[in-house]
């Protein structure tokens, strides 16, 4: 045979394509099965929905609003910040003026949330632990194979 093996093989490839299309070929132009008892109310469905969707079923652009009413919702928040604004101001932000009172009130707030033991570590045992891991991350040594 003189054919290259490409030629075949690209026919073989043609042929098996057309034959998998033309299986798939009855999936475009189904029908309904005429001894089912459901079979007109599928139809009517069928019928009724043939031609959805349609662009008359979407919904319409909305469109751009009018430069007056963008400005009146401008001004609608200029004056809602301005209310923030002015409620903002009324907060007392300052303390009671002593700062000695304040910085001890802060402190006993602080010694008294318990402190979780990992935290209470110093920079000595974190060191020893980190050399300790090292070591055993360490590769052991090389076998005598004589």
């Amino acid at each position: 045979m003189n054919a290259p093996i490409r030629k075949i093989a690209a026919l073989c490839v043609v042929l098996t394509g057309a034959g998998l299309l033309s299986a798939c070929a009855g999936a475009f132009s189904p029908h309904t099965d005429t001894a089912s008892p459901v079979a007109p109310q599928v139809q009517a469905l069928v019928e009724a929905n043939r031609r959805y969707p349609a662009w008359e079923d979407f919904p319409k652009a909305t469109p751009a609003p009018e430069p007056a009413q963008i400005a009146a919702q401008v001004n609608t928040l200029r004056v809602s910040a301005g209310a923030l604004a002015g409620e903002a101001s009324r907060i007392d932000w300052q303390t009671d003026g002593d700062a000695a009172a304040f910085t001890e009130a802060v402190r006993a707030r602080i010694a008294a949330t318990p402190i979780a033991p990992a935290s209470a570590e110093t920079q000595a045992e974190i060191d020893a632990r980190l050399r300790a891991a090292r070591e055993r991350g360490r590769a052991p040594p090389p076998v005598d194979r004589r």
